[in-house]
C-alpha cells in the first residue's frame, strides 16, 4: 500500500499540509475553540464518516457553533480522492472562525500493547462528550504517563473512578469474567469504536473503580486509529494475558465488522 500524502484542504482548497494556512486570530487557534474528528481511512475508504460527522454535529451543536456538513463531507471527499487508495486518517476541523480543514495523515504507529500510567483527572461538565480543540489536558496526561513509565495515560477521577484514555476508551475482563467498561454518565467520549465493541460483544457498562481493574485479567484500549489494543501493565500492575483471550475475540470482531462495514 502505497504512503499517505500529507495534504490539506482549507475551505476547498488542496495542497501540501505544510503550506496550509489559517488566520492567526481565529479563535481555534487562540484558544482551542472548534471541533474535530479523525477517521481511519482504508485503502480509500473512510470508516464510519457518517457516524463521525454525526458526533461531529452534536459536538458542534454543544458549544452553539455552525457546522457545514455538507461543504466539509464534499471537501473532504475530494480531499480523499487526491490522496488516492491508500491506508490513513482524515482529520476534519471546524473552528470559532468559520474555517473548515480537512487532513490526509499518516497511521499512528502504535506499541503492540499499552502500559498505562494513571492520572488524575477530573472532566469539565461543560465540555462532556464534545470532541472540542480543547485537547491541553489529554495531551499533557499522556506527557504525564509517560514521565511515569508509561507509554499511554489512564484518567481517573479524584475519588478513584475509571474513565478512559486520552484519545481511546478501555475495556477490561474483571475477575469474576466480565467484560466491563466505563458508561457515558461517568463524563467519558461516546467513542464510535466503544460503540462498535459494545455491540458486537457482551459488554457491562457502568462507574467502576479504579481497582476493579487492576485485579482484572486482561484489558484493552478502543479507538479508531488504534482499534483494539492490549494492555500489559498498568501503574505497577503487570496484567497476566496481553493479549488476553477476550481481546484477541474483540480483536476479531472488529475485523470482521470492518470488512462487513466496508463491504469486504
Amino acid at each position: 500500500m502505497p504512503q499517505a500524502p500529507e495534504l490539506a484542504s482549507i475551505d476547498g482548497r488542496v495542497g501540501p499540509t505544510n503550506e496550509a494556512l489559517i488566520p492567526a486570530h481565529d479563535d481555534g487557534l487562540l484558544r482551542g475553540d472548534g471541533v474535530f474528528e479523525v477517521i481511519k481511512v482504508y485503502g480509500g475508504n473512510p470508516h464510519a464518516m457518517d457516524d463521525h460527522l454525526d458526533r461531529m454535529e452534536r459536538s458542534a451543536a454543544a458549544i452553539s457553533l455552525a457546522l457545514p456538513r455538507e461543504e466539509l463531507e464534499m471537501e473532504a471527499r475530494t480531499l480523499l480522492d487526491r490522496a488516492g487508495e491508500v491506508d490513513s486518517q482524515l482529520r476534519l476541523v471546524v473552528t470559532r472562525g468559520g474555517r473548515r480543514l480537512a487532513f490526509i495523515e499518516p497511521l499512528v504507529e502504535w506499541p503492540e500493547a499499552a502500559v498505562l500510567a494513571t492520572v488524575t483527572y477530573a472532566p469539565s461538565v461543560i465540555l462532556t462528550g464534545v470532541k472540542s480543540l480543547s485537547y491541553g489536558a489529554n495531551m499533557h496526561s499522556t506527557r504525564i504517563a509517560k514521565e511515569r513509565g508509561g507509554n499511554e495515560s489512564l484518567l481517573v477521577t479524584p475519588d478513584g473512578i475509571v474513565l478512559e484514555g486520552p484519545t481511546c476508551s478501555i475495556f477490561w475482563v474483571d475477575r469474576n469474567g466480565v467484560l466491563k467498561t466505563p458508561s457515558l454518565e461517568s463524563g467519558i467520549l461516546d467513542s464510535i469504536v466503544r460503540d462498535r465493541v459494545i455491540a458486537e460483544m457482551e459488554v457491562e457498562e457502568g462507574l467502576y473503580p479504579l481497582e476493579d481493574l487492576l485485579s482484572g485479567s486482561e484489558a484493552f484500549l478502543a479507538s479508531t486509529t488504534r482499534e483494539i489494543q492490549p494492555v500489559s501493565a498498568i501503574d505497577e500492575t503487570e496484567l497476566p494475558e496481553a493479549p488476553g483471550p477476550v481481546t484477541l475475540e474483540a480483536q476479531n470482531a472488529f475485523s470482521a465488522m470492518l470488512q462487513r462495514e466496508l463491504g469486504g
